[in-house]
């Protein structure tokens, strides 16, 4: 004869379980993601110092150093801005897998919760109906503090990515204005 509480107490485990597994598996799928980037900027990285060095050896006068070094500034801006893109779209993906996997968990555990109650408050004795309405009060409430904790997560990805873009835009305006009066010259 099996116990129903041992029996909901392994199922409940094995479910944590599971749920701690796809989260490391995300993260090592990220952690493997980010160092391909950085492996793969890196690589960039060196090759192109190593072709600007040789365009300034190159320079015959100061006027063509800054010249070159002028137009050198903006590819390397750009590729910075995009690495940037990069990893956050990265950690943005993160966020969202680990945000489904999470959501998924708590409406899991949510609608074990409201079973348990009913089941318990049609078993209750006399005056159990205070103790089971209490239960779904503190379930509600649960449910919409997890509500607004998403909604707080969904704004700061939305203020997040809107401070990127700023900071892309006013970048590259930067660069364009400091790179066209050496272009003058």
């Amino acid at each position: 004869m099996s116990n129903p509480n041992l029996d909901q107490l392994a199922a409940a485990q094995k479910a944590n379980a599971e749920v701690t597994m796809a989260l490391m598996r995300t993260a090592f799928e990220g952690m493997e993601k980010l160092a391909a980037l950085n492996m793969a900027a890196s690589r960039e990285f060196f090759n192109n110092a190593v072709a600007s060095t040789q365009q300034l050896m190159s320079a015959k006068d100061a006027q063509e150093l800054a010249k070159i070094n002028s137009s050198l500034s903006q590819p390397n801006v750009q590729k910075l801005m995009d690495y940037s893109r990069s990893v956050y779209d990265l950690v943005t993906q993160l966020q969202q897998e680990v945000t489904k996997v999470m959501d998924a968990q708590y409406s899991n555990f949510a609608q074990k919760a409201s079973a348990t109650i009913e089941k318990t408050s049609a078993q209750a004795p006399v005056g159990g109906d205070v103790f089971a309405a209490a239960m779904k009060s503190m379930l509600d409430a649960t449910n919409q503090a997890f509500g607004n904790m998403q909604n707080m997560a969904k704004q700061m990805t939305e203020i997040a990515d809107a401070n990127l873009q700023a900071a892309s835009t006013a970048t590259a305006k930067a660069v364009g204005a400091a790179t066209t009066p050496a272009k003058k010259k």
